[in-house]
Formats: structure tokens, C-alpha cells, sequence
């Protein structure tokens, strides 16, 4: 397979930092509940009609268990990643996500038992180490001022526990690919998602269902939808091919996506102080493709 997984990997960067950017101008205006259980049902359309075109796996008693379990921890990740991009900007929430290829140095090993080299292990860091510089506002006030902003930002909070979470369901879904398939896989998960965030969503918004306000955010939800079924697909594809750490911490240059956005659509301030953050990625980038 060589390095196909990390044009993979690249492409479910790009689809999720485009994601996150158009949710969080569509959450300035409609609840987050709706909008992220309307995001995964528009990726719906796209994503089912693929099952007239795939070989439909087998399912053992391992994918159903796995499937199980990691449905309740993506549904609160997804609330929460929400949460994160309507309370806080892009560049004080983005940056904690950057824990997730640290958390995935220790997690696929308990579960996996993936092993992976000193080399890779330094690129996994350092792309966690830029990520987190690249993204940081306060990042001019010393090293410690973003735990300090922890306390001030609400969604820096929320965005530690989507971190630890992704890092679990990034190795639960590598497992239940193993025993169905990547594309078969991002098709249940997704269907499954739409399922078990639907009631809450619709819960929260009951009193809203029948105004032109939902309607807007119908509409509204579209390109998230479409952007949704891209990144998990690519993402699904990804991490069959590679090791579960080596292809999220890849996947973490969204983050670079996602300042620039920030700095493009919503006017998110130090976009050249962040430059020591990027080298520091790409360098991590570099070390994984080539020498891992």
C-alpha cells in the first residue's frame, strides 16, 4: 500500500477543517444539537447509495460489540465539539485536539497492541507539540497560558475530553473496520450516529420544528453534510491502511486548516506568530511518512 494512506489522511484533513469552518458560521445562528445531528443526516445521501456498490461484510460478534460501544462515545464527542466551536474561537478549541496523537501513543497499543517506532513516536509528538503552538493565541504570554486559558475558555475544556474520546473511538474503529470493511464501516457508523443523536437533537429543538428558523438550518447544514461524508470516508480508508497513531496525527494538520480559516473567515488574530507551530508539524510530518 506504501504511502497511499497519507493522501487519505491529507484528504480528511482538509474535508474536516472545512467542516468545522462552515459549522461554526452555521452555529452562530442555530442550536448546536440541531446543526450537528443535521450535518451527519445530510452526509446520509451521499454515503448509502455506496452500499449498491460495495460487498456488504459478514458481521461477527466483534464489530457489534465494538460498533456498541463506540456509538455513545462519538455521539458525546460530537455535543461537545460543538459545543466547543459555538462558545469559543476556533483558535482557543482547535489546539486541544492536538492531545489526541499523544493519547494515541499508549491507547491502540492496550487495545491493538500497534507498536510504533522511536521515530514515528517523535513525529506523533511533535505534530502534537505544533499543533498545539500553532493554535494558541495566547501562545505570546508564555507556554503555560494555555492551561490557564483551560479555565477561562469553556470549549478549551470541552475540546480536552473530545480529544481522549476520539483517541478511543479512532482505535475501537479501527478494530470494527478489521472485522467488516473501511467503506461498509463509515456507511453504519455514520447511519448509527444519525440514529442516536436524532432523539436529543430533536428534543431540544421540539419547539422550534415547525418555524422557518429550522428550515434555514436545514438548508444550512448542507455543505457540513457533504464535507461530513468526505472526511469519513477518507478517514475510514486511512486508518485501514495505517497505524492507527501515524494516520490521526496526519489527519491533525487540520489544524493548520482550520487557523487559516479562522484567520480568513472569522478574523482570528496571529497568524504569523503561529509559523514556529507549523514548522514544528510539518517536521513531525515529514518524520512519520518517511522514516517510520
Amino acid at each position: 500500500m506504501g504511502s497511499i494512506w497519507v493522501l487519505w489522511a491529507l484528504m480528511s484533513a482538509f474535508t474536516a477543517a472545512t467542516n468545522d469552518a462552515l459549522t461554526k458560521r452555521v452555529l452562530t445562528e442555530h442550536d448546536e444539537y440541531l446543526i450537528a445531528w443535521l450535518r451527519l443526516s445530510w452526509a446520509l445521501p451521499f454515503l448509502l447509495p455506496i452500499l449498491f456498490f460495495i460487498p456488504i461484510p459478514v458481521l461477527d460478534r466483534t464489530f457489534c460489540l465494538t460498533y456498541m460501544a463506540a456509538i455513545p462515545l462519538e455521539v458525546t464527542a460530537i455535543v461537545l465539539y460543538v459545543k466547543a466551536l459555538k462558545l469559543s474561537p476556533l483558535g482557543l478549541t482547535v489546539p486541544f485536539l492536538s492531545l489526541t496523537p499523544i493519547f494515541l501513543i499508549i491507547i491502540p497499543y492496550a487495545i491493538l497492541r500497534e507498536r510504533i517506532s522511536v521515530t514515528g513516536t517523535i513525529g506523533v509528538a511533535l505534530i502534537g507539540c505544533g499543533s498545539y503552538i500553532l493554535n494558541i493565541e495566547g501562545a505570546r504570554k508564555g507556554i503555560a497560558e494555555p492551561l490557564r486559558m483551560i479555565v477561562r475558555e469553556k470549549g478549551s475544556l470541552y475540546m480536552i475530553v473530545v480529544a481522549l474520546i476520539y483517541s478511543l473511538t479512532a482505535t475501537l474503529g479501527k478494530v470494527a473496520i478489521e472485522h467488516s470493511s473501511p467503506i461498509f464501516f463509515a456507511i453504519a457508523y455514520t447511519t448509527g450516529l444519525v440514529l442516536a443523536l436524532g432523539p436529543l437533537a430533536l428534543y431540544k429543538n421540539k419547539d422550534s420544528l415547525r418555524r422557518p428558523s429550522f428550515r434555514t438550518a436545514l438548508k444550512a447544514a448542507v455543505l457540513p453534510g457533504i464535507c461530513h461524508s468526505a472526511a469519513t470516508i477518507s478517514h475510514m480508508v486511512a486508518i485501514s491502511l495505517a497505524q492507527v497513531a501515524y494516520m490521526i496525527s496526519v489527519k491533525r494538520l487540520s489544524l493548520l486548516v482550520g487557523v487559516i480559516y479562522g484567520y480568513i473567515f472569522f478574523h482570528e488574530s496571529n497568524l504569523a506568530g503561529r509559523l514556529l507551530g507549523t514548522l514544528i508539524m510539518l517536521l513531525g510530518f515529514v518524520l512519520i511518512v518517511l522514516f517510520r
